[in-house]
């Protein structure tokens, strides 16, 4: 299927990673020489693009010093290495409230600059969405025209804070930016799947994305998938933990979706209201 755009793959400065947790990728995953690789390198990652048939992908990048060590610097890392080829490479970064003189400002300077989308990570942030802190970067983002995608569900790295990841919060920032297109990353994934459902069906701008949603899971997860079909996307969350690949992802949820309508929208065309 032509245009299937993968909204969440994690392409980020892996060196700047805490060293527990760089030590623990090494030890989990045997091929971290190539996702090393990828990271300083598009041509790897387009690559692995091609060989499954995955035409975009949104490069997700956030500011979280404190649980995983990723500096502000992440987005110059991400907007420099999607220029390698912009049309296919969707670069995400973020502002971090609590390591940023002024969020409006620079809110206003990572859009100028490129980035597609913007990135809430309240359990590595630890702030919960709903801070006000966060109202300026929505601001500008509602204004853009550029999507933010909150993570949603738990986080099993050391230092994380999972009840930040209750979408609930999310609730109070579609009621206050109408105009801003929110994206539910792993669908609140596993505590928390009706919420983000009822978030779906309650605002036109919330989506939810699939990522490291086992495929067998799925629907269990959302069994009434179809009644929302027009606010999911397809995201693998690769190489995050447990995640195989972005063809296995792919493959598995294709198996479980059952009508070509339901998988054109999911891949492809619910994507492509985002970004055309």
């Amino acid at each position: 299927m032509a245009g299937i755009t993968d909204v969440h793959v994690h392409v980020q400065p892996f060196r700047m990673l805490k060293p527990e947790i760089l030590e623990a990728m090494k030890r989990e995953r045997p091929q971290f020489p190539q996702l090393l690789k990828m990271s300083e390198d598009p041509a790897v990652l387009l690559e692995i693009l091609d060989r499954a048939g995955v035409e975009r992908a949104c490069l997700i990048n956030y500011v979280a010093p404190d649980v995983m060590g990723f500096l502000p610097t992440v987005n110059e890392y991400v907007l420099k290495y999607a220029k390698a080829d912009r049309e296919r490479l969707i670069p995400f970064g973020s502002v971090h409230p609590a390591h940023a003189k002024d969020v409006k400002r620079e809110a206003k300077a990572l859009v100028k600059a490129g980035l597609g989308g913007l990135k809430i990570h309240p359990p590595h942030q630890l702030l919960a969405p709903n801070d006000p802190r966060f109202d300026p970067l929505y601001d500008v983002a509602e204004d853009a025209g550029v999507p933010v995608m909150v993570h949603t569900g738990t986080s099993a790295f050391p230092a994380a804070k999972s009840r930040y990841g209750d979408p609930i919060t999310v609730d109070d920032v579609a009621v206050d930016h109408p105009d801003l297109t929110i994206i539910l990353a792993h669908g609140g994934r596993p505590l928390w799947c009706d919420t983000a459902f009822f978030l779906a069906r309650r605002h036109r701008n919330v989506y939810i994305d699939l990522s490291s949603i086992p495929p067998r899971r799925l629907l269990s997860y959302f069994p009434r998938i179809e009644e929302i079909q027009d606010k999911v996307l397809f995201g693998s969350d690769w190489p995050g933990p447990g995640v195989p690949g972005i063809q296995e992802e792919l493959d598995g949820i294709r198996e479980l979706l059952l009508t070509k309508d339901l998988r054109e929208k999911i891949l492809v065309s619910n994507a492509r209201k985002i970004w055309p």
